[in-house]
């Protein structure tokens, strides 16, 4: 039988389609010409019911967004495979490689994860290479932990693969393709469960404040509390807040066992007034009754000689009884004096508890730390300077023309500044990078894994950004300056050593007309 060619197939399509009354719709022609060309007619693609299920997908991680753009391409392109292939990955399964060419039939449509064999070059990746990749892999597992079983089983699969001689290069391709998209959505899981236990610990400690109106020794742990719970987390601000937990757990420890002495002795003096009370109670009413006997007896006597002892007993049970009250007056007194003096100590502890719990390592005004929290943060990062080798810059800056400031504006406003260049240094700076107030007008900034023209370049844009950044003195638009000097700490030189190189660069940033930046 001579096969029909293109031509006649299409006209003898229409002609049918003529001769069956059917609506010319592209559904009715295929159907048609697969009839007259004597070739299979697939069942019709379900696009419609293919949108409604992407359309019912979550999107709420990168990865099910990639997923869902691929789902939705090949629903356009009317490609089974490709719809194969995203469903699979959503599910976290890895889709069959059978074709390594990965192009499906129909369309041509790359599967997600898969290249051709020639965009792979085999002696790129060499077994070295795959080594170094199989360590990258290992090394993040922890970050993701170990509740996936399938992601378990699908990363200990593809390690054993890339530490085969010899591998398949285009295999491995497919394997972390696949390895990546499941990666993608075990770490935005890790990523929404951190959030949450976050989100949990901040409940927990609102209500523990919520509980504790009336205990302030609990303001500066639920304070820090709230500061190391806040993102982003660092293990640099967690140790800071470490440290300054313990310092004030220490000092209230210390406090409130003041404290609880200072009560005891105010239980025992309401106990011995209340002992002297009830002596003053048993003194009095013996006294009454002494005196109801001696009224009767004196209204029995007949003659004077029998009234004689009577009033003398009289007297000394009415000087007995001055006696007891002077007394009782005395002891009360004195436990009065006693009582306001403890009760002003333990004002005196309440006060003292509160300025630990907020300034136990941080400057009240600026909330940077203090000289007793720099010199900690610098021990510290000195230490890892010396352990990773990795370079430190020490920064000192210094408020230009402070003086006339405070003399123009008053110190209120002088206070305003302050806190005002330490609330934009804190959002210039990187979340590990250290800013200290130390003293008056001048502030440290510590810069880890940062080299010295960075160091400049980083005050450079803090200078930047402060000239655009005003902030109010009543109704007067105040713009502050500074002078910085910035140095590297060097192999075996102490913190402070080049702190104070920094300081002497500041000096001269000073002389040489101040707003600038100089290196040590």
């Amino acid at each position: 039988m001579i096969a029909k060619k293109p031509f006649e197939i299409a006209r003898e399509t229409l002609r049918q389609l003529t001769a069956r009354k059917l609506a010319p719709t592209p559904i009715n022609y295929q159907a048609i010409y697969n009839e007259v060309a004597g070739v299979a007619t697939d069942p019709p693609f379900p696009t419609d019911r293919l949108r409604d299920i992407a359309q019912a997908l979550p999107t709420k991680t990168p990865g099910q967004q990639k997923q869902r753009a691929l789902l939705d391409s090949a629903i356009g392109q009317l490609n089974w495979d490709g719809v194969k292939s995203a469903l699979m990955a959503y599910g976290g399964f890895s889709p069959p490689a059978a074709d390594p060419a990965t192009a499906t039939p129909s369309t041509g449509l790359p599967m997600p994860g898969a290249s051709a064999p020639g965009d792979v070059s085999a002696p790129a990746l060499t077994f070295d290479f795959l080594q170094q990749m199989a360590r990258l892999i290992e090394f993040t597992l922890p970050a993701l932990g170990s509740d996936d079983a399938r992601f378990n089983e699908q990363t200990q699969t593809l390690l054993k693969a890339m530490r085969q001689p010899g591998a398949d290069v285009v295999a491995l391709k497919l394997m972390l393709g696949s390895f990546s998209d499941r990666l993608s959505f075990a770490a935005e899981d890790q990523a929404e469960i951190k959030v949450t236990l976050l989100k949990l610990l901040h409940l927990i400690i609102e209500n523990i404040g919520e509980l504790s109106l009336d205990d302030r020794w609990l303001k500066g742990q639920i304070e820090a509390l709230m500061t190391a719970s806040t993102p982003p987390l660092t293990l640099r601000r967690l140790d800071d807040v470490e440290r300054r937990l313990k310092d004030v757990i220490f000092k209230q420890t210390e406090a409130k066992g003041r404290a609880l002495e200072a009560q005891e002795e105010m239980r025992q003096m309401l106990a011995t007034f209340i002992e002297r009370l009830s002596q003053m109670t048993e003194s009095t009413s013996a006294y009454r009754g002494k005196l109801d006997d001696n009224a009767r007896l004196i209204e029995q006597a007949r003659t004077l000689a029998e009234i004689a002892p009577v009033l003398k007993e009289v007297v000394g049970a009415t000087r007995t009884m001055a006696h007891d009250s002077l007394t009782a007056r005395d002891e009360l007194r004195g436990m009065r004096e006693k009582a306001q003096s403890t009760e002003a100590e333990l004002v005196k502890l309440h006060q003292e508890l509160d300025r630990v719990s907020s300034q136990a390592r941080h400057d009240p005004l600026t909330g940077a730390l203090n000289r007793k929290g720099l010199e900690e943060a610098v021990n510290r990062e000195v230490s890892n300077v010396r352990r990773k080798e990795t370079p430190l810059c020490v920064a000192l800056l210094d408020i230009d023309n402070f003086k006339k400031l405070n003399d123009a504006l008053g110190h209120a406003s002088g206070d305003v500044a302050l806190a005002h260049l330490a609330t934009v240094t804190r959002e210039v700076m990187r979340p590990h990078d250290t800013l200290a107030r130390y003293g008056g007008e001048e502030f440290v900034i510590l810069m880890p894994d940062t080299a010295l023209d960075n160091g400049i370049e980083a005050m450079t844009r803090l200078q930047r950004e402060l000239t655009t950044r005003f902030f109010l003195a009543g109704t007067e638009k105040v713009l502050i300056t500074f002078s910085a000097g910035v140095a590297q700490l060097a192999t075996d030189e102490t913190g402070q050593s080049a702190i104070k190189r920094a300081d002497q660069a500041m000096y001269l940033a000073k002389r040489a007309g101040k707003n600038r930046v100089l290196g040590a």
